[in-house]
C-alpha cells in the first residue's frame, strides 16, 4: 500500500472477536502482553517509508493494551531512527465486567482518533473501536467536519465497511472469482470526498478487481438490517447507490446518516468449558451402519458428558476411484466445563476401538488433551458512561465526549422512502413469464455470509432489476428454511436493500456460543452463502445464463 501509490492514511483492522479472547489469554500469561504483535513487526519494514512519504498510520492493533502497544512503537521508531509522534485511544476496556469475563470491551467510534490526528500523531493505535472508525476518523480530521455531520460520517462509514476487510472488496472470496484473476488481489483503498461519498479503488497493476458486484459483496457482510448501527452515527444502507464509473473505480454516493443510539455494544469473552473432538474415518460399505456401532460402543465413555454432538459427513463416492473419495467422516465434537470428562481419557478409549470395531477402523489425528474453548456475548452500555480518551504525542490525555444525539429528520421524512420499495424494472409482485429451469441459486445470484457472536449473517446480490424482482419475490424467509434446513427451527429475519438489488437475512443462533465454541463445522459461517448457492430451485430460464455454444468452451 505504501509504495504502489498515492496515500494519506494507512489503516489496519486486527480485531475479530476471536482476536479478544486469544489476546485476553495473552493478557492472562503477561499483563504487559495483550495487542497484535504482528503490527510491530509490519512496522519494522514500513515505518520509515510511511514518514518519508506523509502517511499516517491508524490501527485497533492495541486490542487490550493500546498504551502499551505505543510504548512499544516508540521504542521501534527510536531504535531505527524514525521521529514519529505517536498517541493512542484508550477507554473501551470495561475490565473488571461481571464475573467469569476474560475481556469486556466497548465499540468505539472514530472521535478519539480524529482528536489524535489533529494534535498532529503520525501513528495511532486503538483497542477496540468499529472497524469502520479506522476511516471514518481520518476522515472526520481531514475535512474537519462536525460530530453532527450524519450524512457525511455515514458515508465514511460505508467507505470504511467496504474497506475493513482488505480483499474482500476487490474479487477475495467473492462468488464470482472466475471471472476475474483473484490469485493475488490487491488492497482497496477509498478516495473520500468532503460530502462524504467515495471511489473505492485500488493501486494501479495490482490484482483482483473493484466491481459493483465485489463493493456490493462487502457491503452485505456481517451487517444487520438496513440501519447499520454505530457510535458515531447510523448510516443506512438501504439509500447506498453504487456506479461503477471506469475499470475498478466504483463510487459509492447517496448514503444517508441518522442519529446513533445512546448505547454503546461490548463485547464480551470468557472461557466456556473444555471440548474435545475425534474423527472417524469410514471407508467403502455399510457407512450408516459403522457410524451406528461407533456411536453405541462409545456410549458409555460419554456417560456424564455436558455435550456430545455427532456429525456424519457423507463425503464417500459410489465405486470410487481411491480410497480417499469412497471415505466418509464421522466427528465427535465434546463439550463440558471440566477438562477431565472430555480430555485424553475419552479420546484414548475412541482410539482404543481399533481393533475391536467396524472394519477398516483409523482416525484423522492421534488422542489429544482438552482445549478451552471461549463464548463470545455482546451486550448494552450507556454511551456516556464510557471513558473514551485520547491519548496525544504528548502525553495529553483528553476526555472523548459521546457523540450527540441530535436527531435530523428520519431518512423517510426527508421524501426518499424506506428499504421496502423495489426500483425500475419488473415490480416485486409481478411472476416473471416464460419456463422455469431447475438450477442453483448461485446461477443468477451472489452472497456473502459471516458472523456475528451466535448469529450468522448471509446477504444475496442480483445484478439485473428482473432477476431483483424475482429475487425479492421468491426468496423469502420460508424458502431460506427450507434451501438450509439447519435454519429451520431458528429465527430469521430478512431484510431488503432494493438499491443494491439485495436481501440480507440473518439466522440467529445458528453458530451456537460463537466462533470460539467450535460449535459448527463452519464455525463462523464462512461458506453458508455458498452453501446457499448451491442449493436448487426453481428459476425462470430466461434469468439463466446462456450456455455457451457447443465446442466454445466457457
Amino acid at each position: 500500500m505504501l509504495t504502489g501509490g498515492e496515500l494519506d492514511v494507512v489503516t489496519g483492522d486486527y480485531l475479530a472477536e476471536l482476536t479478544m479472547l486469544i489476546l485476553g489469554r495473552d493478557r492472562l500469561k503477561n499483563p504487559d502482553l495483550g495487542y497484535a504483535k504482528t503490527f510491530l513487526r509490519q512496522l519494522e519494514e514500513g515505518l520509515g517509508l510511511a514518514h518519508e512519504r506523509g502517511v499516517r498510520i491508524v490501527a485497533n492493533s492495541g486490542g487490550l493494551n493500546p498504551a502499551g502497544l505505543a510504548d512499544a512503537v516508540r521504542a521501534l521508531a527510536a531504535e531505527a531512527g524514525v521521529p514519529v509522534r505517536v498517541a493512542h485511544v484508550e477507554g473501551d476496556d470495561l475490565m473488571p465486567y461481571e464475573e467469569g469475563a476474560l475481556t469486556a470491551n466497548a465499540y468505539l467510534g472514530g472521535a478519539g482518533i480524529t482528536a489524535c490526528l489533529r494534535a498532529g500523531a503520525d501513528v495511532i493505535v486503538t483497542g477496540r473501536v468499529t472497524d469502520a472508525a479506522l476511516v471514518s476518523g481520518p476522515a472526520a480530521w481531514w475535512f474537519d467536519w462536525a460530530p453532527d455531520d450524519y450524512d457525511r460520517l455515514a458515508g465514511a462509514v460505508v467507505a470504511g465497511h467496504v474497506l475493513e476487510c482488505g480483499t474482500q472488496a476487490t474479487g477475495g472470496n467473492y462468488s464470482f472469482f472466475t471471472a476475474h484473476d483473484v490469485r493475488r488481489p490487491g488492497f482497496p483503498l477509498a478516495e473520500i470526498s468532503e460530502d462524504g461519498s467515495s471511489v473505492i479503488t485500488k493501486h494501479p497493476g495490482t490484482g483482483g478487481a473493484v466491481t459493483t458486484g465485489t463493493v456490493t459483496a462487502q457491503l452485505l457482510y456481517e451487517t444487520q438490517g438496513v440501519r447499520y448501527l454505530g457510535p458515531d452515527v447510523t448510516a443506512r444502507l438501504d439509500t447506498v447507490r453504487l456506479t461503477e464509473e471506469d475499470t475498478d473505480r466504483v463510487r459509492v454516493t447517496g448514503v444517508r446518516g441518522e442519529a446513533p443510539p445512546t448505547s454503546l455494544k461490548v463485547g464480551v469473552t470468557r472461557i466456556g468449558g473444555w471440548r474435545n473432538e475425534v474423527v472417524f474415518v469410514l471407508t467403502g460399505l455399510d457407512v450408516e451402519a459403522k457410524a451406528q456401532l461407533v456411536r453405541a460402543q462409545l456410549s458409555d465413555a460419554l456417560e456424564g458428558v455436558a455435550d456430545a454432538a455427532w456429525t456424519l459427513s457423507r463425503t464417500d463416492h459410489e465405486d470410487a476411484p481411491t480410497e480417499e473419495t469412497a471415505s466418509a467422516l464421522l466427528r465427535l465434537v465434546v463439550r463440558d466445563p471440566s477438562p477431565d470428562r472430555v480430555g485424553r481419557g475419552l479420546t484414548s478409549a475412541a482410539i482404543e476401538l481399533a481393533l475391536a470395531s467396524y472394519p477398516g477402523f483409523h482416525v484423522t489425528a492421534p488422542p489429544g488433551p482438552a482445549q478451552p474453548y471461549g463464548v463470545f456475548t455482546s451486550a448494552l452500555v450507556p454511551a456516556s458512561d464510557v471513558p473514551h480518551a485520547a491519548v496525544l504525542p504528548d502525553g495529553t490525555r483528553v476526555p472523548v465526549p459521546a457523540a450527540p444525539r441530535t436527531a435530523p429528520p428520519a431518512y423517510e421524512a426527508r421524501g426518499a422512502g424506506g428499504g421496502a420499495t423495489v426500483p425500475g424494472g419488473a415490480g416485486a409482485g409481478e411472476s416473471p413469464e416464460g419456463p422455469t429451469t431447475r438450477a442453483p441459486l448461485g446461477a443468477v445470484a451472489g452472497a456473502r455470509s459471516g458472523d456475528k457472536g451466535g448469529d450468522a449473517n448471509v446477504g444475496v446480490w442480483v445484478e439485473s432489476d428482473a432477476a431483483w424482482a424475482w429475487l425479492e419475490r421468491t426468496l423469502t424467509v420460508e424458502l431460506l428454511r427450507e434451501l438450509l434446513p439447519e435454519a429451520r427451527d431458528l429465527p430469521v429475519t430478512r431484510h431488503a436493500l432494493p438499491r443494491l438489488r439485495a436481501l440480507n437475512f440473518t439466522v440467529t443462533g445458528l453458530l451456537g456460543d460463537g466462533v470460539a465454541s467450535g460449535h459448527r463445522f463452519d464455525p463462523q459461517a464462512k461458506a453458508l452463502g455458498e452453501w446457499l448457492r448451491a442449493r436448487h430451485l426453481d428459476i425462470p430460464s430466461h434469468l439463466l445464463p446462456t450456455p455457451a455454444p457447443e465446442g466454445t468452451g466457457s
